[in-house]
Formats: C-alpha cells, structure tokens, sequence
C-alpha cells in the first residue's frame, strides 16, 4: 500500500550532504519536515544552523565548539563525528559544576565554569526559551568566547510577537513562579521536558546586543530545495569582535591601523 505524506520533494541536505527526500507527516514542518537520509532524520531548524556554520565558519572542524544540551541527531550527531574539539554539555540538577555525569561535562549555561575564550564556536539550539537569566547566559557565552568567534543558535522567535515575554521566573528561594500557563518542551535527559520562561519576539536581536557586546545577525530561510521551510526557522549569530590571541601579528597590525587617524592628526 502506497503511504500519501503531507508534503514531499526532493532537495539537498546540508548536514548529510545527500541528494535527498524532505517529507512530513504533519504541517508543523519545524518538528516534522525530515530528512529521508540523515540518521534519525533532520529537521529545518538543523539544517538552517548546519547551513549558516558551513558559511560563517567553514573551517568548523578544527574549531574548539561547546554545544549546550544537544539532542544526537543532525549537526550534533556531524558535529561528534567530524569536529575533534567538540564539547557537548548538558545541566544536571545538584551535580558539581565542571564534573562529568554520564559521560557527559555538567555545565550551567548561566553560570559556566570554562575559563575565558575557551572556544571558537558556541552552538545552541532551541535552548534560550528555556533559561532564567538569559542576560547573564548571554554574558557568560560572550566571555568564553574567543576574540573573532561566534555563537550560533536557533530559538524561536514567535510571528507577529514585537516585544518579548517572560514566562516564569526564578525566585530568590529556588522555586519557579510562572507568569503564564506552563508549558514545556522535550528535554534529552528529562523526561518531565523543559519549562518555557520565555516567549521571544522580534526584539530579541535588541535585547541580545543590549546585554553582551555582541554584533548579532538573524539569518531567515525559505528554502526549500535545502528543506529549510518552518516558521520559526532563525539562526541567530551573535559575533564577538576582535582577532584571536593566536594571531599576534595580525592583532598588531590592526591596533596600528587603528591609530593611523591619530597618528595623521599629528603630523
């Protein structure tokens, strides 16, 4: 029996790197648009982000990356394989920060215990409507960060929504007060999900460059012959500025050029 699927065509896939079929089953395709060749499958908010790192940073698998909480499918799954530098991390409630828990590194993302720029690369997905403190993630993702380095996440930022809404807060004593109907989304390693406390709008690039010194770009996508076709579907890259420490003569040489206005005045 021939089995009909919502939607279905053919295109390429830029986390397996195959002539594919994108097909789904149901018409919220940012969950269910798969990829027929990746393992596990592949869904447009994946292949988006596998396609702005190709692009922003296509030297990716010599880079030192730290992905907080992946799911091990799609650009985590590529990322584990191909990248010898990649760091995957993940919170685990009342397990010491730094310490390994399941194979897996215990890192809280408000609160990391990396040393500064310890990493080219940050990656997230589908992470930041799940914080509490999200202007101090953003601060501790900046200073982890090397000079000329990025992160590159994905949350969704919801149409028609301007202005951003929290959702629950943290109070001083560790409980939770929710400010709207909870409500939560697929954890890896828990099955109770993770509670939403935000509800990003297109303020959100503001808000970002408002609490860490960050350049922030939003890449949008409909694309279908990548199969990135979902609402929902933007890579948001936050760059920090500046040449890494393992550059010194070009970091010399921009500090020169710098003060060539100066210099100019002078003379």
């Amino acid at each position: 029996m021939t089995q009909h699927f919502l939607a279905e065509w053919q295109g390429y896939c830029p986390i397996c790197g195959k002539e594919t079929t994108f097909r789904a089953e149901n018409d919220w395709f940012r969950d269910h648009l798969l990829c027929t060749s990746c393992e596990g499958g592949s869904i447009p908010r994946e292949r988006a982000t596998m396609d702005v790192l190709e692009r922003e940073y296509p030297l990716w698998r010599k880079a030192r990356i730290h992905e907080s909480s992946p799911v091990f499918r799609g650009v985590s799954s590529r990322l584990l394989r191909e990248c010898p530098g990649y760091l995957p991390t993940y919170f685990f409630p009342g397990v010491t920060l730094g310490a390994i828990h399941n194979k897996f590194r215990c890192e809280d993302i408000e609160n990391q215990t990396f040393a500064d720029e310890s990493f080219d690369i940050v990656i997230t997905q589908d992470v930041m409507e799940h914080i509490f403190d999200p202007e101090r993630a953003y601060r501790e993702i900046w200073r982890t960060l090397r000079p000329g380095s990025l992160y590159i996440h994905t949350t969704p930022m919801n149409k028609g929504m301007v202005t951003s809404k929290r959702c629950a807060e943290r109070l001083s004593d560790g409980s939770v007060r929710h400010l709207t109907e909870p409500s939560y989304h697929g954890n890896a390693i828990d099955e109770g999900g993770s509670l939403v406390t935000f509800l990003w709008g297109y303020d959100l690039p503001d808000l970002i460059a408002r609490w860490a010194p960050f350049d922030v770009e939003v890449h949008r996508f409909n694309c279908a012959s990548k199969g990135i076709v979902a609402e929902c579907s933007e890579v948001i890259v936050c760059k920090k500025l500046g040449l890494p420490a393992r550059f010194p003569l070009a970091r010399r040489i921009a500090a020169n050029i710098a003060k060539l206005p100066e210099l100019l005045r002078l003379s």
